[in-house]
């Protein structure tokens, strides 16, 4: 009698568990990193859903949309998070996304009006260097021209590496070519993500690395450390919107619908400023920490229109290679 009644308790538990929904959401690395948002999101997200929210760490964002492109209607995505503004037409082209249906006003620089991709942060590019570093450039031309040692990202993999292509093409156009060629020799290596890239900066291993103008704010934060800060560029910074999307073919539409707003909440957004080092796309109610007060503005705000995405990212990355395979 004893073992039917452990047995019928086991078999109910299982049963329990087989009947709570599983919402998976498609995401990059640093997302889901023990340091990132990621952990305590699924926290606060599985306290309201009664639900599980499953986090997958898929790369960098650009690889991110590569494994959504190869998995097509296979994919086990529900929602996907962490494509930006450079990415969205390619992943619009793909027909795999639906309707988000949040509702927030949203706080960024600029007008958003996209029933498909809910921007949940934002942030401009910019190179980090400790404080210490002499001459410090001020635009792309004079990094090239010095024999500073930089580290960035592969724009096929991650979207601060395309972001770094775009920027220079929206600052100098048809420049960008003599611009990447004269910088060729400043790279100590092209990393397949940010992660990687960042790391080695703190190891020593390049003056400056590409990241973002919130990174300062990490260590200050986090560190107690005021020794990095970020290059304020005369051309401008290139804008970074990052984006989530439901998928189409979802089997929990209604869960995901439920997360899309829940990223506009603030148990969202109150989370992305020291956790993601980016700004909210919705201003939580405490507002930001006083340390962002201290980070660079850029002087200009720099973004590629969608309509002009597709065809500037190919030219940009053609010259970007021929430039780094001479």
């Amino acid at each position: 009698m004893k073992y039917l009644t452990f047995a019928a308790g086991v078999f109910g538990a299982s049963a329990a568990l087989a009947q709570t929904p599983e919402l998976t959401v498609y995401t990059y690395d640093s997302f889901v990193a023990e340091w990132g948002p990621g952990p305590q999101i699924e926290t606060a997200f599985e306290a309201v859903c009664n639900c599980d929210l499953t986090l997958v760490a898929a790369g960098d964002g650009a690889a991110l949309l590569a494994r959504l492109q190869l998995e097509g209607d296979r994919t086990e995505a529900d929602v996907v998070l962490g494509l930006d503004t450079n990415l969205v037409p390619a992943a619009r082209e793909t027909g795999l996304f639906a309707p988000h249906g949040a509702d927030a006003t949203l706080d960024l620089p600029i007008t958003w009006d996209d029933d498909t991709f809910l921007p949940y942060d934002w942030g401009y590019f910019a190179f980090i260097h400790n404080t210490d570093l002499a001459n410090v450039p001020q635009d792309f031309l004079e990094l090239a021209a010095s024999d500073l040692s930089i580290l960035i990202q592969d724009p096929r993999s991650s979207t601060p590496g395309l972001g770094l292509l775009m920027w220079v093409k929206a600052a100098y156009g048809d420049e960008a070519p003599a611009v990447w060629a004269a910088l060729a020799d400043n790279i100590v290596t092209v990393t397949k993500g940010w992660s990687e890239a960042y790391g080695l900066f703190l190891d020593g291993e390049a003056d400056m690395v590409l990241s973002y103008t919130t990174s300062p704010a990490y260590h200050i934060i986090a560190e107690d450390d005021t020794s990095k800060d970020a290059a304020a560029f005369d051309e401008g910074h290139y804008l970074q919107i990052e984006l989530a999307a439901p998928l189409a073919g979802s089997d929990q539409p209604e869960l995901a619908a439920q997360f899309m707003q829940f990223i506009t909440t603030d148990a969202f957004q109150s989370v992305i400023p020291t956790t993601n080092w980016m700004y909210p796309a919705v201003m939580p109610a405490d507002g930001l920490p006083a340390e962002f007060d201290t980070l660079v503005e850029p002087r200009n705000a720099l973004l590629i229109p969608e309509a002009e995405v597709t065809e500037l990212r190919a030219q940009a990355l053609a010259e970007w290679l021929d430039a780094l395979s001479q």
